[in-house]
């Protein structure tokens, strides 16, 4: 291999690019119309672009990259994470054009990436797991029919994905067609195939896994184990390695089961074995049960590097070239390692995607801190692609000093310009379930912690944070908009609508007035308006036009960066909706109905 074309975008990418320049390769880079001046195409050696503006256009057409890396003289090609790293019919069509695939063999991805048969390569080696379906469901009915034998909560969950994506957890029985309609049409927007199967859902659980590398020579290796407990919508926000608080006898089952999964598909390259591990009582340790595997990099790979002094991007680049592991076993863990997701977010209001752009960003430095980004200030976060904007990883001697460095690193840490999740990073480090400082007793993070104990004690302070101020500024309803031309060239200045009122009728900031001069809250909506309170588009409608709703019924689905959110009725009466389609692109804060 001497010319290796990125498929993806962002921190990622960036990510991708120093690893490949530093082994000595050529790296080529990809980029739809929002990302022409990206970080991850200025750091490249050459950049093509896939002429699109959403991921269908560019990231995920395969023709336009295979193109591309035809255009560039490329010999092999990276994916990355998400878009079309788990999918085997790229991989295919990578190999067949004669090129490398950074990766796992495609027959290899279709088996471990597809749950149901990938749950039944794990029964064979003995792996540890909870009850779930032998097959994808075709409906809402075979479900029931499981939930009536196995009891609830349930896991509706994407046959053909993962990250949290096309998946929907069932409390109640009158909650499953949703649940299982919601989870096919996410999973067929994500994956391109909707296929969903069902397991037991173990309750309060956490999430651990084991980084894994492996040859063509027939050597596998686990590089190190992680946590990655606190998620919001099932998709993770916080990671560390070595994973905390786990018996002698659970580590070695982590090890000894991912190493058997992966040796039994004969894998080759980097992947990650998934497991939930419940809590333990009275005294007896919780279930470990196997999730899944991720056929790619993980987003959370930096902590096992800085714990394991392992560069697992090259290592990719020199499996994909045939070379043996340069490891021979399971490496120890050196230090303490975490990562916090920097997703362009609104923490207050459910973790809300807010794209929009990133006038500062000043990034922490000191001992241990590491930062892995696609952005600098001044550029544009768009609402087409994921929220993740940055990383910042923080290393130390141990787990104690880890989160000391990590707390001076969060408050040192400056995104400005549109809302981050760095409040609620801020916050989960004040937490006593979270720290943990009396030992594994008192480590009571799991999935859902966000959704539970963290918002209930954390929730309300989050209100009033500098970043939902900047949500309230950024959002295109609040703002004024006009053209000017400067040195014969026009410029589009964007200005908060208070300070343009203010400028104009001489009141003081905030004294925010209506035209008839009544005070009003910066972006109320009228009296009885559903609005969106993210920019997105309109996925379907919950109810017909003229139906009777009560307070907090589903009005609407919108999607904003591949996750879905249902707009609820803010009172009840008779709702009469605007003429949009589904499809139809939304604005933050754009008015879809009113309830008379």
């Amino acid at each position: 291999m001497k010319r290796i074309l990125i498929a993806n975008r962002g921190e990622i990418a960036v990510r991708i690019i120093r690893s490949a320049r530093e082994s000595g390769y050529i790296a080529v880079a990809v980029y739809a119309d929002q990302d022409a001046d990206a970080l991850h195409v200025q750091l490249a050696d050459e950049a093509l672009a896939l002429h699109g503006t959403t991921s269908a256009q560019t990231y995920l057409d395969q023709d336009k990259l295979l193109a591309a890396a035809g255009q560039a003289d490329a010999d092999a090609i990276h994916p990355g994470y998400g878009f079309l790293s788990e999918n085997a019919d790229f991989a295919r069509a990578v190999r067949e054009a004669g090129l490398t695939w950074v990766g796992p063999r495609p027959e290899t991805i279709e088996t471990l990436g597809n749950k149901v048969t990938a749950r039944a390569l794990a029964v064979r080696v003995g792996a540890p797991l909870v009850p779930g379906t032998d097959g994808p469901v075709a409906s809402s009915d075979e479900i029931r029919a499981f939930v009536d034998e196995h009891g609830l909560p349930v896991a509706i969950k994407a046959a053909h994905g993962g990250g949290g994506r096309g998946m929907r957890i069932v409390r109640e029985e009158a909650e499953i067609d949703e649940a299982f309609a919601s989870a096919v049409r996410e999973a067929e927007s994500a994956f391109g195939r909707g296929e969903c199967f069902v397991e037991r859902f173990l309750d309060r659980p956490r999430h651990v896994e084991a980084q894994v590398l492996a040859d063509e020579h027939g050597s596998v290796v686990v590089v190190g184990t992680r946590d990655c407990s606190l998620q919001r919508r099932n998709q993770k926000l916080v990671e560390e390695a070595p994973a905390p608080f786990l018996s002698d006898d659970q580590r070695a089952e982590i090890h000894r089961s991912a190493r058997a999964i992966c040796a039994e598909a004969g894998y080759v390259g980097a992947g990650t074995v998934e497991y939930l591990l419940s809590p333990g009582q009275e005294g007896r340790p919780g279930l470990l049960s196997f999730l899944e595997v991720n056929t790619r990099l993980q987003v959370e790979h930096p902590v096992t590097e800085e714990t394991s002094g392992v560069d697992l991007v090259a290592e990719q680049l020199r499996i994909a070239e045939g070379h043996p592991l340069r490891l021979t076993e399971d490496p120890r863990p050196t230090g303490h390692s975490v990562e916090f997701r920097l997703n362009a977010e609104e923490p207050a209001h459910g973790f809300l995607p807010t794209p929009g752009p990133v006038e500062v960003f000043a990034p922490p430095t000191g001992p241990g801190i590491r930062v892995d980004t696609g952005v600098r200030s001044g550029d544009e976060v768009s609402g087409a692609f994921d929220s993740m904007l940055a990383k910042l990883i923080v290393t130390g001697p141990d787990r104690v000093t880890t989160l000391r460095r990590a707390q001076m690193a969060l408050a040192e840490m400056r995104i400005e310009g549109l809302p981050t999740v760095l409040p609620f990073h801020r916050q989960a480090l004040e937490a006593e379930d979270f720290l943990a400082t009396e030992g594994a007793a008192g480590f009571r993070v799991h999935t859902r912690w966000i959704e539970t104990e963290f918002e209930a004690a954390f929730g309300e302070g989050m209100q009033e944070s500098e970043h939902m101020a900047a949500a309230l500024r950024h959002r295109e309803h609040g703002m004024r908009r006009t053209t000017v031309e400067i040195d014969g060239r026009p410029v589009t200045l964007g200005l908060p609508g208070a300070l343009v009122r203010m400028l104009a009728g001489g009141q003081k900031p905030g004294e925010d007035k209506a035209e008839d001069g009544a005070p009003v809250g910066p972006g109320e909506p009228e009296e009885g308006a559903v609005i969106t309170k993210l920019a997105g588009s309109l996925v379907r409608w919950s109810v017909d036009d003229g139906a009777s709703v009560s307070a907090g019924d589903a009005i609407a689905v919108v999607e904003a960066m591949k996750m879905e959110s249902t707009v609820a009725a803010p009172s009840s009466g008779t709702f009469s909706r605007e003429q949009l389609q589904p499809g139809a692109v939304l604005k933050a804060g754009q008015v879809l109905g009113r309830i008379d």
